[in-house]
């Protein structure tokens, strides 16, 4: 049979097409459906990598007879969390607060109100038709009670929440964050925490970024690295581990394990999309062969896994090819020297840690690079072999829909490490995703969160795509200096401004025009992705510094609030937010650079403020002759004719510099 989810715009919703579920998607019409009949809504909440998804999907959702259980007592709604992140977010948190876990799939249990009354993940068959079974006699028999739970859930999670905090952090708070990391950090495995790891991209950045403020103020010599190699170790234990794919490139979800041996396989956009730019960041600060190595291995790995026709990024690939997790990536010692021969087959066991006892499953191990080869040539040899016999099998399945918000990571990411690993084709990745986004996504002034082969979809845009979206725009501009993405980022912030508010400093998840669920998302923490509250902020702040906007600045600020109570307490879940303070505590700085742009000079002075500006520095080009509609580049001219540099606070500009070794000696902070 075919359901109502055929017409559906979601690669996910599309696998459950042919379910004999009568699905409906997220609609009125499906409540209206439920008040008709008197029945319960069933809310199920997942993804098209996810894993145990797709086993409640073969286990029940296949299964004639339990298909027959959901659609005689139940009106039931197939939800992708991708699509709709605010469906999923409240009902997340309902979720967590009744059971004290959360994760996909997530089944909940609604009355037609909408109103959640029972919450649960993943249900092996059997117990998924007892919980039918018994939910429904609930209904029939203790409508009440049942009524009655939903009605304090819903009290509950729409009761106004907010993190203290006035202002944003200082630097004794990110001091503090600092020190409660390393009270987390596995020193032994890298990371954070035990199993399963996630790989903390905004912690990355939040401690590169702190490493060099304390430089800045103590001296290149003076004070400890500490959070400079936190973040050395927890990159290279990645990097070696079994959840970056050593010959493909690109990461994995997370690890299931501490040691970062054995991943779950699917592949995300926005994990790598951040991951780039964390491992070019860096490399910018260490000049590590590995981060250079691994930065741009996954940003190859985008290009040729991820990137759409339309020149977008799709969101992600699964865990599972024919019907196996990680079948696609796992080798037996036989297997490397059936495609090697049995010399490099051999050699390449001991290197990638394959083994006949396996890592994983079934004998197969996962490839791991626990140390650099002896041989770089022969190694580069035979990953280029494993490659392409690894491309004849059955692929992961890919969900080609392109978010905005994730596309936004990736245009920030590809621009960064374009630019300073002299990767024009990866610039122009980035500058060709932006165009889609403009094109495609912003449509009558407003964003939409996806597309698919370049038709907009019908959900609206959240606050992480408004603001992931301007970041990655402006990104774009301080690496191309191209004039046209700073309006564009200019006209997302503005939306943000007039539609997200929260009227105390903060920020809604949704717009005050979006599609009202039961309570109205806020959650200013970051999780797998930089909460669109701390993505708002540095956008905002970046922005103010090319524009001189105080109202604009005044609200990067406000935002930051919760970064203090969280830099103390939960640190991890506010990388980004603490990335974008250390950034406030610079100025930010500003630079201008000025000077044709065919000219070697100007080339130059660019690439070195690339290299040595503090991260989240307002960094803007322009050719001297007009200043294209961006203030600060107004009234910057060449000096004698000369390229130049202005390095600015607050559009407060010391003198202008025309060598590369002065402009490095502002930026340190020497004001000459």
């Amino acid at each position: 049979m075919s359901n109502r989810l055929a017409d559906a715009t979601s690669p996910y919703l599309l696998q459950h097409a042919e379910n004999p579920v009568d699905w409906y998607p997220w609609s009125e019409a499906a409540f209206a459906e439920a008040r008709r009949r008197d029945v319960p809504v069933l809310l199920s909440v997942g993804y098209s990598a996810c894993h145990w998804c797709h086993v409640m999907a073969h286990e029940s959702f296949e299964d004639e007879t339990t298909a027959e259980m959901m659609n005689s007592g139940f009106v039931n709604i197939k939800v992708d969390r991708e699509e709709r992140p605010d469906v999923d977010a409240v009902y997340m948190e309902a979720t967590q607060a009744m059971t004290g876990q959360g994760g996909w799939p997530m089944t909940v249990f609604l009355t037609p109100e909408g109103a959640p009354f029972y919450c649960g993940t993943y249900f092996p068959r059997q117990q998924f038709q007892r919980l039918l079974q018994g939910v429904g006699r609930a209904w029939e028999q203790e409508r009440e009670g049942v009524l009655e739970q939903g009605n304090r859930v819903v009290e509950a999670l729409s009761a106004p929440r907010s993190l203290a905090g006035t202002g944003p952090p200082g630097a004794d708070d990110l001091d503090s964050a600092v020190t409660v990391l390393e009270r987390e950090y596995d020193a032994a495995n890298g990371g954070f925490g035990g199993a399963p790891k996630f790989p903390p991209s905004m912690v990355l950045s939040f401690l590169v970024s702190q490493d060099a403020r304390e430089r800045r103020t103590r001296g290149a010599t003076g004070g400890d690295r500490r959070a400079l190699d936190m973040a050395m170790g927890t990159a290279e234990a990645m990097a070696r581990g079994g959840m970056y794919d050593q010959i493909g490139g690109g990461f994995a979800r997370y690890s299931v394990d501490a040691g970062w041996v054995v991943p779950h396989f699917e592949k995300m956009l926005y994990d790598n999309a951040q991951l780039v730019r964390a491992y070019t960041r860096l490399w910018r600060t260490t000049g590590d062969d590995l981060c250079r190595r691994v930065a741009l291995e996954t940003a190859d790995w985008m290009v040729r896994g991820l990137r759409t026709p339309e020149g977008g990024f799709a969101s992600a690939l699964d865990a599972d090819s024919e019907g196996e997790e990680g079948r696609y990536y796992v080798w037996t010692p036989e297997q490397l020297r059936e495609v090697l021969g049995q010399e490099d087959g051999t050699w390449a066991a001991g290197v990638f840690g394959v083994t006949d006892a396996g890592s994983f499953e079934r004998g197969t191990s996962v490839l791991r690079l626990r140390e650099d080869p002896d041989d770089w040539e022969r190694y580069a040899r035979v990953r280029a072999a494993l490659l392409a016999a690894r491309d004849e099998r059955v692929p992961p399945e890919r969900d080609d829909k392109v978010v905005a918000a994730w596309n936004g990571l990736a245009i920030a990411g590809l621009a960064e490490a374009g630019a300073l690993f002299d990767r024009p084709d990866l610039v122009e990745h980035a500058r060709t995703a932006a165009r889609l986004l403009v094109e495609v996504h912003e449509v009558e002034g407003r964003m939409r969160r996806t597309s698919r082969d370049g038709v907009v979809g019908p959900s609206a845009g959240v606050l992480e795509d408004y603001a992931d979206v301007a970041d990655g725009l402006l990104a774009l501009h301080a690496v191309t200096g191209d004039p046209e993405w700073v309006p564009v980022a200019g006209r997302l912030l503005d939306v943000v401004l007039e539609r997200f508010p929260d009227g105390k400093g903060g920020f809604y998840d949704t717009a005050d025009d979006a599609e009202e669920l039961f309570s109205r998302p806020q959650d200013p923490t970051d999780n797998v992705t930089p909460s669109g509250q701390f993505a708002a902020a540095g956008a905002l702040l970046t922005y103010a510094g090319l524009t001189g906007s105080t109202l604009h600045r005044e609200a990067a600020e406000a935002a930051l609030a919760p970064a203090i109570t969280l830099a103390e307490k939960a640190p991890r879940f506010a990388g980004w937010g603490l990335t974008v303070a250390e950034t406030l505590l610079t100025g930010p700085m500003e630079v201008a650079i000025v000077g044709p742009g065919d000219v070697a000079e100007t080339r130059e002075l660019h690439r070195t403020a690339l290299l040595s500006a503090p991260a989240g520095t307002a960094l803007t080009v322009g050719d001297g002759t007009r200043a294209a509609g961006i203030p600060l580049l107004e009234e910057r001219t060449l000096v004698e004719g000369a390229p130049a540099a202005y390095v600015c606070h607050g559009f407060t500009c010391d003198l202008p510099v025309t060598t590369t070794d002065a402009l490095r000696d502002r930026l340190a902070g020497d004001r000459g």
